[in-house]
């Protein structure tokens, strides 16, 4: 690293629920800057929430968060030729953007007519603690409990 660290840039809540964890989650949701539409992707994808489960969408979303998020992950280590996959703790804030990636990635693969139904169908899913974003977690941690006898050779 030759300079000082990036400063972190404070992002504005959005207009709706005035929620910064939205307005990422839409940051990430965009796509070739069109973020009126991630908008409205995003809370048609909550109203159709709050309709199927009879509670408030923007709780549902964020159980289903939670329930995505990873504790451990496995990191690369090369340690004399060998490469070890190495389990390490996960920062809170790469916590939250691995959810919010995984979510986005597996309702972009989901079989419904818009975006805002898969993205709802898989947030729906993630609270129930099923989907593919949940197992994609559970895979994650498995690996790391796999490689647990390498954790020594953490950096």
């Amino acid at each position: 690293m030759r300079k000082a660290r990036a400063k972190k840039r404070p992002l504005l809540p959005d207009p709706k629920f005035n929620d910064t964890l939205v307005t990422r989650f839409v940051n990430n949701l965009m796509l070739d800057g069109k973020k009126s539409i991630a908008f409205s992707i995003f809370y048609d994808a909550i109203d159709i929430v709050s309709e199927k489960t009879e509670g408030n969408g923007l709780e549902v979303w964020k159980e289903a968060l939670n329930n995505i998020m990873p504790h451990v992950e496995v990191r690369s280590r090369r340690v004399g030729g060998a490469n070890f996959q190495i389990p390490m703790q996960v920062r809170p804030d790469r916590k939250i953007t691995l959810g919010m990636k995984w979510l986005i990635t597996y309702a972009r693969g989901r079989n419904e007519r818009s975006m805002a139904q898969k993205l709802a169908a898989e947030i729906i899913a993630a609270s129930k603690e099923e989907g593919a974003a949940v197992k994609k977690r559970t895979e994650v941690h498995r690996m790391a409990e796999a490689n647990k006898a390498f954790s020594h050779f953490r950096f």
